[in-house]
């Protein structure tokens, strides 16, 4: 699943070649409010609240994406065409005045709500650090509030406390702060915790090309400190990485990474 940086990334690239376009052809095809024809709708600009990508309209409707495990975005320049193969999946369709053209593919969430709404479908997320309303105060007063007893892996995988970090970020931040990811979050500095993770995702974005890399080293294999990386020796004491399946037959694929000498359990 992609992470918030992914998504950040993601409305940046559609920004050039939709923020300001009116739309001369389209629709969506999926939702509840597929068969909606876009002809004659003009782009405000592209949003993102963690995974969750928002498209909102001169009319004071908003459509609201996320990609999940399946789902991308694709732009087709002027006098170009989606294979066929490829054209069948699309769910949200966008043909702008300047010929180019966005597709959605294969988009389990499409929905179509006013604006003003937006808060229905993000309001319960927690801050996102790559927001300009980051709020690391809130953050922090987010996992201290969360049941101590929980992991810190699962407290930072939920979107509730801090928006926009998946398995990698998690699994990265777990080690980075020298904590086993099954370490009880309310034996942990949360102050901390919520700093080393939004240095992450900021770097993730803002740094050319650091793009998910958290050891610093752009290498093949070298990018992340465990994750991923099950069986091989740790980059930084040669200890062999570990994993676990978190939950059997996981349709989110998600695995803990650590390293038993770099991140004991305490």
């Amino acid at each position: 699943m992609p992470e918030g940086d992914s998504v950040f990334r993601l409305a940046a690239r559609l920004r050039p070649s939709l923020d300001g376009q009116r739309l001369t052809g389209g629709e969506l095809r999926s939702g509840a409010a597929a068969g909606t024809p876009l002809a004659g709708w003009a782009i405000l600009e592209h949003d993102t609240h963690g995974k969750h990508l928002l498209t909102r309209f001169v009319n004071g409707r908003t459509l609201h994406t996320h990609l999940r495990l399946q789902g991308s975005w694709t732009i087709t320049r002027p006098g170009r065409r989606l294979p066929a193969a490829v054209a069948k999946e699309a769910r949200v369709r966008m043909q702008t005045e300047a010929g180019s053209a966005a597709w959605g593919l294969d988009l389990p969430v499409v929905e179509l709500l006013d604006t003003r709404d937006e808060r229905s479908v993000v309001g319960h997320l927690g801050p996102d650090p790559l927001r300009d309303d980051w709020d690391p105060a809130e953050a922090r007063r987010r996992v201290e509030a969360t049941d101590p007893g929980r992991t810190v892996a699962a407290v930072l995988l939920d979107q509730r406390v801090l928006a926009g970090l998946g398995n990698l970020w998690a699994n990265e931040v777990c080690f980075v702060r020298g904590v086993s990811p099954f370490t009880p979050v309310g034996a942990v500095d949360a102050a901390a915790l919520v700093r080393v993770a939004a240095r992450g995702l900021q770097a993730s974005v803002r740094v050319p090309g650091m793009f998910q890399t958290t050891t610093g080293n752009t290498r093949r294999g070298e990018r992340h400190w465990v994750a991923g990386r099950a069986g091989r020796p740790c980059l930084r004491c040669g200890t062999t990485v570990l994993v676990r399946a978190e939950v059997a037959d996981d349709p989110g694929r998600r695995r803990t990474w650590w390293c038993p000498s770099c991140q004991p359990l305490r």
